[in-house]
């Protein structure tokens, strides 16, 4: 009887011996990991931003801001082939009547002029319906082939809208806006909207700004030079002597232009 125990501890040696061990798991990739690949202007670059005219795709300059609704596909390929970078030019907080979208904005969202022939404000707490027509806009960015995004009247609740909107709304809507960019590839920058800077210069890839030395607001934007981040601005009313040497000294991309936003520029 005592050989049941040597017996049965025979049995399971041989039952372990013909178990199967478990394969390896495949060894994890070594290569490198992939990135979104996202444009990023660094500080200083020069730059070109027409919005009327007829393009003039000659200037000397890394950098051209141009319409998104109205330069085909052709014209950005054009500038790519010239060695250029592409912002998109789009509204994303106000209503045009002269879009080819217009008419896909509800009434409801509609609200006062923001000063500008054919443009009202828009309801940006409505981001259900906001949200799928900015979207649109930047898909026929990235399918033209731009780099990045400029939206424009990003600071409507300091404004008078016509509607109740707020700092958080403001915040909430610019936040949609950059990630709707960065889900398609695009770069981002924030339109004016200089008091939301502290709390957004980490959702945006660079800054637009227009006047800040003649309203001596310009220090509001270095965060994003201290980020490694671009500021593009312009002056519309002062000499350029009265402002170049703040914006060589702060690192902005600036420039003089006139109000048109035509082929006209005097850089710094």
């Amino acid at each position: 009887m005592r050989r049941a125990p040597l017996l049965l501890a025979l049995l399971l040696l041989v039952l372990a011996g013909c178990t199967t061990r478990p394969e390896p798991t495949d060894p994890k990739p070594t290569g490198p990991k992939p990135t979104a690949g996202r444009w990023q202007p660094q500080p200083g670059l020069a730059w070109q931003w027409q919005l009327s005219g007829r393009l003039d795709p000659t200037v000397d300059v890394p950098v051209y801001d141009i319409d998104g609704f109205e330069n085909p596909k052709s014209a950005v390929a054009d500038l790519h082939h010239r060695g250029r970078k592409l912002i998109c030019y789009i509204s994303t907080g106000a209503w045009e009547d002269f879009r080819p979208d217009a008419a896909k904005f509800p009434k409801g969202v509609l609200g006062r002029g923001n000063g500008w022939d054919g443009e009202r404000w828009l309801d940006i707490r409505r981001t259900d319906v906001l949200g799928p027509l900015m979207a649109k806009r930047m898909d026929m960015c990235r399918d033209k082939g731009f780099q990045a995004v400029e939206p424009d009247n990003m600071d409507g609740y300091a404004n008078r809208t016509g509607f109740p909107l707020t700092a958080a709304d403001q915040l909430r809507y610019n936040r949609l806006i950059a990630r709707l960019a960065h889900d398609r590839g695009l770069a981002v920058g924030l339109k004016n909207d200089l008091d939301q800077i502290p709390q957004l210069v980490g959702d945006f890839d660079f800054a637009v700004n227009e006047q800040c030395a003649q309203y001596d607001e310009c220090e509001a934007l270095t965060p994003f030079i201290h980020a490694g981040k671009a500021v593009f601005h312009v002056e519309y009313e002062l000499l350029t002597s009265d402002f170049c040497p703040q914006s060589r000294r702060l690192k902005l991309s600036s420039m003089l232009k006139k109000y048109d936003l035509g082929v006209w520029r005097r850089a710094c």
